[in-house]
């Protein structure tokens, strides 16, 4: 492979704002939906292709089926920046997304027949002989749509606006199809390889969590225990405590203050805890609750201390996956005046489902 921009390339980034930002005020913005996947960057030399994730390690083995739709849409020699997703019906599916990453090149070759991924491209680096790292976004998506005119699904090219009212709409409306909010890129911006140079706009909203357990950080020791992450939980319709996610990222002063503050919650008999079941089998599960592996953190210990589900805490949180928080939710207070009991999925909200093929265009 011989290309004017040759992997590896770390993608360029985006730093949260609250809110649509003006554009006038930033000389100018394309706004896009952010898109709920795996980062990818594209190299195409032929019938040479190589599928980079964000952190530059290689997907190419876990998406035949994209590897066939490049070759088959894309320019002969191309770099693009872009996502790769997986839908179910009119929305995507996050869980989906990550069963495809599997040792296994038979179950790999099956999952790409049954759920298979699509890509959106949002960024061009290079097409030929040329790099367009160096130019403005302005130029870059002006070319982009130039050689993806006549793509195909699974390729699609994202949608894009200059228009901040319109941007907002997006922003309420897309994410009843899974889209995970809005990004705005400076439209002189040339591409800065693992630079937040963008920006990302996402949900954000609260809830009152039980804490049941914890587990200690990486840097703990017997003689200064630290918290690692809090293990958060609510009750379903059938009064069973089901785990959430977790919070976490604290300093090292609160790490110490939280260990010392839940001692007096401490389970000692792990066998009267909620998940005092899941601690006898330390095996890889759908659910990925409390004290489970999965082939994303084989190796980690993953042990908990179990707590009393006496406490609630109040967290912040962009959206959900499924039955629990999508990422790490972020810890705002004790709420001291509510029961734990209380504490149910029904405080979520939900977002008003929209069609995804309404998102990736005429192509979906």
């Amino acid at each position: 492979m011989r290309l004017p921009v040759m992997p590896p390339v770390q993608p360029m980034l985006a730093k949260s704002v609250k809110g649509i930002p003006d554009p006038a005020k930033h000389g100018g913005l394309s706004f896009e939906p952010k898109w709920d996947g795996f980062r990818c960057i594209v190299f195409r030399d032929g019938d040479e292709v190589e599928l980079a994730s964000r952190n530059t390690k290689p997907l190419t083995r876990y998406f035949p089926e994209v590897v066939d739709a490049v070759k088959a849409n894309l320019p002969d020699r191309c770099v693009l920046d872009g996502e790769l997703f997986v839908a179910i019906g009119d929305r995507l599916e996050f869980e989906k997304l990550q069963e495809r990453i599997h040792p296994a090149d038979s179950r790999v070759r099956m999952l790409a027949e049954t759920t298979p991924a699509g890509y959106v491209a949002f960024d061009l680096l290079a097409v030929d002989d040329g790099s367009l790292m160096r130019e403005p976004f302005s130029a870059r998506r002006e070319r982009l749509e130039t050689e993806l005119a006549g793509v195909q699904a699974p390729i699609f090219l994202t949608r894009t606006t200059t228009d901040a009212a319109e941007a907002e709409d997006w922003f309420e409306r897309f994410e009843g199809a899974g889209l995970d909010g809005v990004v705005a890129k400076p439209l002189d911006a040339p591409y800065q390889p693992n630079a937040r140079t963008m920006l990302k706009i996402k949900h954000e909203r609260t809830a009152d969590v039980v804490v049941a357990g914890y587990r200690l950080h990486k840097t703990s020791t017997p003689e200064q225990p630290l918290l690692g992450s809090l293990l958060l939980g609510l009750y379903d319709d059938e009064g069973r405590l089901q785990h959430i996610g977790v919070s976490a990222s604290f300093t090292a002063k609160r790490r110490a203050e939280l260990i010392e503050e839940l001692q007096p919650l401490v389970a000692e008999d792990l066998s009267e805890h909620p998940w005092g079941q899941w601690s006898e089998w330390a095996i890889a599960n759908p659910d990925r609750v409390p004290g489970t592996q999965s082939r994303w953190s084989a190796g980690k210990d993953l042990s908990f201390v179990p707590l009393r589900p006496e406490r609630v805490l109040e967290v912040g949180y962009d959206h959900m996956e499924g039955s629990r928080f999508r990422h790490t939710a972020q810890f705002k207070r004790w709420r001291t005046d509510r029961d734990p009991e209380s504490c149910g999925y029904e405080q979520l909200e939900e977002p008003v489902s929209y069609d995804l093929a309404s998102v990736l265009g005429k192509q979906g």
